[in-house]
């Protein structure tokens, strides 16, 4: 059994990935602010004695190196950042603070009380607008978004932390995921658009948009593969799903998986918002090295999604 805590548990992709540890038989603790996660979505998990949640914010150092000091960790999975990439172009802050420093605060917290393994949920976004398939080696890299910038800034000081506190670390660098417990994103945004108006969908950009989308259960799979198969200071991969979906695509799936028909209406240009990167395809060959591969194509876990978001928005 390995003692992990799991920053941003009650999030999105988090609280997967609490279900996925506690299934191996490792005691958990999760923790969150709850300014994007819920603590709904660790509901399944109360009473088992190998999982704990604490609500918290690891900006507050003092706390955090509180819970740190009690726990003895063997590892972090640090999944806690602003995952709202539209949202920090009016506040670039919200991402210097909750996708940066979180991570800077964290690494810190881990050299003071010798924790030795981290496990970093980064993204796509660090490579910018840049043409595909991009492989973990492209560079140089030029982030349009301040979310991607923090994301590298974060990196950055992991590659340091590691070699200076020789603090072990895995990187996977997330496209777009899709599936229960959503808090964001086109086929969150999607339904409950169409909840609010059930005859007209408004679709941001002109549905061009290209990318991969990828289950959230073929996601805490690779991280764990990753996690549990590569020994280096510093592992980086990409995950992501083999096929991409324009955004005309996915907005007919949640139509088609919604109670009644829609208008689709498009507001026209390239992207849905400035940061938005409107085409983007990795090059996965290095994960799927460890043996690791999606299960679903893109449009399929975008369906899968699409249903599982209508039955929790009823």
């Amino acid at each position: 059994m390995v003692n992990i805590l799991v920053t941003g548990g009650a999030g999105f992709i988090g609280s997967h990935l609490c279900d996925s540890l506690i299934a191996s038989d490792h005691k958990v603790v999760a923790v969150d602010n709850l300014s994007l996660g819920r603590e709904s979505n660790l509901q399944q998990l109360a009473g088992n004695p190998a999982f704990e949640f604490a609500i918290g914010d690891v900006l507050d150092t003092d706390w955090l190196e509180s819970l740190l000091a009690r726990g003895q960790f063997d590892v972090v999975f640090h999944m806690a950042a602003n995952s709202d990439i539209a949202r920090s172009h009016g506040d670039p802050s919200v991402d210097l603070n909750n996708t940066f420093t979180t991570t800077f605060a964290v690494l810190e917290a881990m050299r003071k009380h010798r924790i030795g393994q981290l496990v970093f949920a980064s993204t796509s976004a660090i490579y910018g607008e840049v043409a595909g398939p991009v492989r973990e080696g492209f560079g140089p890299l030029k982030p349009i978004s301040h979310y991607g910038a923090a994301k590298l800034a974060s990196e950055a000081f992991i590659s340091s932390y590691a070699a200076n506190y020789e603090i072990q670390s895995w990187v996977t660098r997330f496209p777009n995921v899709v599936g229960p417990r959503a808090t964001h994103g086109a086929v969150y945004d999607f339904v409950h658009k169409l909840r609010r108006s059930p005859n007209r969908l408004e679709v941001l950009g002109d549905g061009t948009q290209e990318k991969p989308y990828l289950s959230v259960f073929d996601l805490i799979a690779a991280i764990l593969l990753v996690w549990r198969t590569t020994t280096d200071p510093v592992n980086v991969y990409n995950v992501g799903a083999s096929t991409r979906s324009k955004v005309s695509d996915i907005a007919r799936i949640v139509v088609e998986e919604g109670p009644t028909p829609a208008e689709i209406a498009y507001t026209g240009g390239d992207r849905g918002w400035i940061g938005d990167v409107p085409k983007f395809e990795y090059d996965i060959s290095a994960i799927k090295s460890l043996g690791w591969s999606p299960t679903i194509t893109s449009d399929e876990a975008i369906r899968l999604a699409a249903r599982a978001i209508w039955a929790e928005s009823e």
